[in-house]
């Protein structure tokens, strides 16, 4: 072989392993999806779905969520929900509603998810479960979020409120809530406090796998 040959090959080889190298991680860093499926459509009157995913890169986290079939024209609160001692967490199924009211409310997927941990809203770093600003669903019952924090500020802001604790998105699960403040909720439907069942209603949920 000569000189020139050699220096063909080795180029070769090299573009070779950078492409094998793109297809197995395309995103650059960590890479996480949850696939969203239906809880309560006995309430909602409609299967919501979508995908949840979380990219890690150059120091950031884009959350992206992607949900169809919700109920539309309203706000829907979304989060991942966990356990603070590390457990990994599940979605619960209809099957495990404990009553006999046929709906599963939030306080019921405490045993299989944990509490609500980091809110998918404007600024997530914040935390501010109750009071930040989630997005709302089209005519469709459709809507798209994005946003990129960066991976410091939202793990300090995480180990504040659960110490010791990493995001470990790959224990997580992402739930989708809500339905119309106008939906009538049996008395033995629960949420937190005075937060109305509507608002904390799950109306889907995801576990969140590492891709790849």
């Amino acid at each position: 072989m000569t000189h020139t040959q050699a220096l063909k090959t080795l180029s070769a080889a090299a573009v070779l392993a950078l492409l094998s190298g793109c297809a197995s991680n395309p995103f650059g860093g960590p890479h996480y999806v949850a696939q969203l499926q239906p809880l309560n459509t006995g309430v909602t009157g409609s299967a919501t779905t979508g995908q949840a995913t979380f990219t890690e890169q150059g120091g950031a986290l884009t959350i992206d969520v992607q949900v169809k079939g919700a109920p539309p024209n309203i706000e829907h609160w979304q989060h991942f929900h966990g356990f603070a001692d590390g457990r990994a967490a599940t979605c619960p199924k209809m099957s495990d509603d404990p009553d006999t009211d046929k709906i599963l409310d939030l306080l019921e997927t405490a045993p299989f998810a944990g509490t609500t941990m980091v809110p998918f809203i404007a600024h997530p770093a914040t935390m501010d479960i109750p009071k930040g600003t989630y997005p709302k669903a089209d005519a469709s019952g459709a809507y798209h979020y994005h946003v990129t924090v960066p991976m410091a500020e939202l793990q300090a802001a995480f180990s504040k409120q659960f110490p010791g604790q990493k995001l470990d998105l790959d224990k997580r699960v992402v739930f989708i809530h809500g339905v119309p403040g106008s939906t009538k909720l049996p008395a033995s439907v629960q949420s937190l406090g005075p937060i109305p069942a509507q608002v904390t209603l799950p109306i889907a949920c995801g576990v969140i796998r590492k891709a790849g």
